[in-house]
């Protein structure tokens, strides 16, 4: 291929890009087959291929068999501090910060829910506090914005708190999410700590789960959050593709 052809595939994918940042094509609608897409763009099939390879390849776009080419960009979505607030977790009836979140950039938020008990990763049980072996609760749910996996986030907390309470009822609807489930089991959150680990390539699990390459960099949210005592309730372990994700936290300079 000439270096003229290597420039109209380039072009025609940037072209492509902006009517996508621009909401022609919005999150989680379909993109024109190739040929029309040629034809819109003044192009070759054989070139909006290897344009629809490009946003691809950046996590735009994502080929779906028996379906086509489906707009998977999401606008950023800021992980700070301030997604905990109460205010924030429970607004117009959210189901906790990231059903906000997706809320907010005007998306439908999907929650997949499976809980079970379990015995959790020696990480978990040192940071709750439980001799390693002991089972927790395991709550995991993969979550998607307007249909398109953004998280995979798996939270354990201590049976002793956990058993046969709201939060070990998969199809329950916990507005505000976990943190306001265990202030109103009497366990309220004064305090909180992530530890974020920014880029890693996924299993072939996590892959699929999320519905990305295995060439995608993930990135990982070990996340505790305490009482006023210092008890922490809560581990959420979460897993997320790096291009969906923004870090942003602010601090007092002492």
């Amino acid at each position: 291929m000439d270096q003229q052809q290597k420039l109209g595939y380039r072009e025609m994918a940037a072209a492509i890009r902006k009517d996508i940042l621009s909401g022609k094509y919005p999150p989680a609608s379909l993109l024109p087959p190739e040929a029309e897409l040629a034809r819109l763009y003044g192009s070759s099939r054989s070139l909006a291929n290897r344009a629809l390879g490009l946003l691809a390849a950046s996590g735009l776009v994502r080929p779906q068999q028996g379906r086509g080419t489906i707009v998977t960009w999401l606008p950023p979505m800021v992980h700070s501090s301030a997604r905990y607030a109460q205010a924030v977790r429970e607004r117009d009836g959210a189901l906790g910060a990231f059903d906000s979140e997706v809320k907010a950039l005007g998306l439908e938020p999907q929650h997949e829910i499976t809980v079970e008990r379990a015995v959790p990763p020696a990480e978990v049980a040192d940071a709750l506090g439980v001799p390693r072996g002991e089972e927790c609760l395991a709550r995991r749910r993969r979550l998607r914005a307007s249909g398109i996996p953004v998280r995979l986030s798996s939270s354990w907390f201590p049976l002793e708190i956990a058993r046969d309470t709201v939060l070990e009822e998969p199809n329950a609807v916990i507005t505000g999410g976990v943190k306001t489930a265990l202030a109103q089991l009497g366990y309220p959150q004064t305090s909180a700590r992530e530890r974020i680990i920014p880029s890693r390539l996924p299993s072939d699990e996590e892959a699929t789960l999320l519905e990305i390459s295995t060439e995608r960099s993930v990135t990982d949210i070990f996340h505790t959050g305490s009482t006023e005592d210092g008890r922490v309730v809560e581990v959420t372990i979460t897993l997320a593709p790096a291009h969906y994700l923004v870090i942003e936290h602010s601090f007092p300079l002492n």
